[in-house]
């Protein structure tokens, strides 16, 4: 597996391996060649350091994801671990030894190349993301926002951009995911403000699939895929991802 990530990189990103510790040659890092930062590094560790139980040493990548989130999520998955000697809020340790499939090794290779870019490759090459997205029925009607109309505007959240996929969880009392929806334009000019909201822009997102309020419930989100709030926008895993797109 870590042939296969060392040929991927090279493949995608044109990016080859440097060993810069004179005295260990199995180390790796790659790096942006334009702003010169690490988005990877290969090393072998040993697997109590990772607090398995198995003897021995294994190949891993360090890689970083920028949604806290998301790596909460990420590290209850077998094989990803929070950052072995790295800074572990923003970064991850994944596994090489088959444990992660590679198509998962390299979606976070991805992500990670993406989060350490600079600001004008950012806006480049950032693939289209799955966001969860909080909706008050309090203070909007989404249960009827669709019924005369598939487009919508919407408050757009931070990192959101034209092509993203979003999914309407509407809060309590229906406290389940009902829509899927596809942002169709950012960017919009807005201000609103009161007691509880503020909006500085919005999107336009059409409708493409609703869901039974039985299906994915709040219980259900946290019990099989471990979320516990959703309190502002955030990813989601594929696990659940796949679900969704069933």
């Amino acid at each position: 597996m870590r042939e296969e990530a060392f040929s991927y990189i090279k493949k995608k990103y044109k990016t080859t391996p440097e060993y810069p510790w004179a005295k260990d040659n199995t180390s790796a890092v790659f790096r942006h060649s334009d702003n010169k930062k690490w988005f990877a590094l290969a090393m072998c560790v040993g697997r109590n350091k990772l607090g398995l139980s198995e003897e021995g040493d294994v190949d891993a990548l360090n890689l970083k994801i920028d949604d806290m989130m998301l790596r909460d999520i990420l590290t209850q998955e077998q094989g990803i671990f929070p950052a072995y000697h790295m800074n572990k809020q923003h970064w991850i340790t994944v596994l090489l030894d088959g444990t992660v499939e590679k198509d998962k090794v390299c979606d976070l290779i991805d992500m990670s190349y993406a989060a350490t870019a600079s600001k004008k490759k950012k806006e480049k090459i950032r693939p289209p993301k799955d966001w969860i997205v909080p909706a008050n029925p309090k203070f909007y009607d989404i249960i009827h926002a669709f019924d005369k109309a598939e487009v919508i505007d919407w408050k757009q959240g931070s990192g959101m951009k034209t092509g993203d996929t979003v999914f309407l969880y509407v809060a309590a009392p229906v406290s389940a995911i009902l829509y899927q929806c596809k942002v169709m334009e950012t960017d919009i000019p807005y201000r609103y403000q009161d007691k509880n909201l503020t909006i500085s822009k919005l999107m336009k997102i059409k409708l493409f699939k609703k869901y039974d309020s039985g299906k994915f419930t709040f219980d259900r989100l946290k019990k099989e895929f471990g979320i516990y709030a959703v309190r502002g926008p955030r990813g989601i895993p594929n696990s659940l991802k796949y679900e969704l797109n069933l």
